[in-house]
């Protein structure tokens, strides 16, 4: 259904705990990690136009006992197709390839290339008038470029997806998030599989009897407005990440990460702005 003044789309919520599926680039295993994952309680499945595995996804989200409306799929749309039109036709793209009318959560992937503010979020907002796109979200924005962005769209900004983890804590785009009330949904939430050598974290996950990744996916969601999506393509890490939820960090183990001050990024991107 299209959305309009008299029927506006409900504020998003995001589940704490999402499925990231960049580099799950096999069609097969792609699928299945998200027929597996929905089937195991998970409601928001990210993807990306530059990741190339939008119809794998179509296909697990297909194949899940679960219902379409339940699921929160999001796509990020790539850095050459950010003018006006191209975004437009890279989105009904995006929807075709995930086999979905509407698109939950559509994304600028980076603020570069044939990005130009007034020209690509004003082609965002024109999605969200037609119906193709309930919500939108920005991706690796600096803050300064998120403020501008926030300033020109019309539609609300749910989310905005950067790198974050107890190794780069992005304390100024997560203190924009509580500002802005929007959800800062953090990607790479386990540095890549570094988190698990940290030995602050592995102490903290002997004491609780969890696993180190456990232990950086709650730290995070002990944080306003962070939600995280680790990728996982076994059924053992789906389970893993997922029960996550369910750890109950105490104050001195949160300070504890917290105190790190390490600022490690483990992505970068020709032209990042950074």
């Amino acid at each position: 259904m299209a959305a309009c003044i008299l029927c506006p789309v409900p504020p998003l919520d995001l589940p704490p705990i999402g499925l990231g599926t960049y580099q799950n680039t096999d069609p097969d295993t792609c699928a299945e990690s998200v027929e597996i994952a929905l089937n195991e309680g998970y409601r928001h499945v990210d993807t990306a136009e530059m990741y190339g595995n939008e119809a794998a996804v179509g296909e697990g989200l297909a194949r899940a006992a679960v219902d379409r409306e339940d699921v929160i799929v999001a796509t990020k749309i790539d850095t050459p197709n950010l003018a006006h039109d191209d975004l437009i036709d890279s989105a009904r793209g995006c929807a075709d390839r995930l086999g979905v009318e509407t698109i939950d959560l559509l994304y600028v992937h980076w603020p570069l290339d044939s990005y130009e503010p007034q020209e690509t979020l004003g082609a965002l907002d024109g999605l969200v008038e037609d119906g193709l796109v309930d919500h939108v979200g920005l991706s690796n924005f600096t803050p300064s470029l998120l403020t501008e962005a926030v300033d020109l769209l019309d539609a609300s900004l749910a989310a905005h997806q950067v790198e974050c983890h107890a190794m780069l804590q992005q304390d100024e785009l997560r203190r924009l998030a509580r500002e802005h009330d929007h959800h800062l949904v953090a990607y790479s939430p386990l540095a890549k599989g570094e988190v698990v050598d940290v030995p602050e974290i592995r102490e903290i996950a002997e004491k609780h009897d969890a696993t180190p990744a456990q232990v950086a996916l709650a730290w995070l969601l002990s944080k306003e407005s962070v939600v995280a999506i680790p990728k996982a393509s076994s059924h053992d890490h789906i389970e893993e990440n997922m029960a996550a939820r369910e750890l109950e960090l105490e104050p001195v183990d949160i300070e504890r990460i917290d105190e790190l001050g390490r600022t490690e990024r483990m992505v970068d991107f020709d032209g990042t702005p950074w």
